[in-house]
């Protein structure tokens, strides 16, 4: 994995374990290729797949950290369309089975999210609310005591809200993170076009720059605890 500070970190990456159409050495390569410094995959799942996905990805994410030339990878997870009720668990369960970090699918305005996944998803202390839609000052104000990053989604459709997301987050404090929610090469967002995406959700370039710094912040945090993981492992 190459040393130093990286440019653009985008946690929001699907593979062909999900819905996407790369393994994740392919995620890995193009990442790289389009000025992408650090990755993560962040398969959809529910209660039926979440720990195998974990287990599988890990092992990728894990290799590609070995290498001198390889980028910053991690696996994560995205909790998809679970019911409210049951998100605390879910949560839990992955964090668990070894997820790096978690995703949860929040309310987008293009699907049929059930009502109160975003409370849910922010009460379970997640990592990351994936493109939250109409999110309330109420659990944006949660959120930011949770500290779990708002996503400013680079993905069709699920970016229709981002301003409001964005003008939740500055009302209430919370913290905003870019995701481009990649599923194919043509999704994957260099440094300039997620300053684009974030831009147009309202921000001005101190917003911008605190979106980049939140999600080095999670890096820095995940890079600590997991490569030390990576070491201990190695030496068993």
């Amino acid at each position: 994995m190459h040393s130093g500070v990286p440019r653009m970190i985008d946690f929001h990456m699907h593979s062909f374990a999900s819905d996407g159409c790369l393994c994740p050495a392919e995620i890995f390569r193009r990442a790289e290729v389009a000025g992408i410094d650090a990755v993560g995959i962040a398969d959809h799942a529910d209660f039926s797949n979440a720990v195998r996905l974990i287990s599988e990805n890990i092992q990728a994410a894990v290799r590609e950290r070995a290498l001198d030339e390889g980028i910053a990878a991690f696996a994560g997870i995205e909790l998809t369309h679970v019911r409210p009720a049951h998100i605390g668990h879910l949560v839990k369960t992955a964090r668990h089975a070894g997820a790096e970090f978690v995703i949860v699918h929040g309310e987008t305005p293009v699907e049929p999210v059930v009502p109160g996944t975003n409370r849910a998803a922010v009460e379970a202390a997640c990592d990351i609310l994936a493109h939250p839609g109409l999110i309330t000052l109420e659990d944006a104000r949660r959120a930011a005591e949770k500290g779990v990053l708002l996503e400013i989604s680079g993905k069709a459709g699920h970016s229709l809200a981002n301003g409001h997301v964005a003008d939740m987050a500055k009302k209430a404090g919370a913290k905003l993170i870019f995701g481009s929610d990649s599923h194919e090469p043509g999704h994957m967002h260099g440094r300039e076009d997620a300053e684009k995406v974030l831009r147009a959700a309202g921000l001005d370039d101190a917003d911008v720059s605190l979106a980049f710094a939140n999600a080095l912040e999670l890096y820095n945090r995940l890079l600590e605890i997991h490569v030390r993981k990576d070491v201990e492992n190695g030496e068993k």
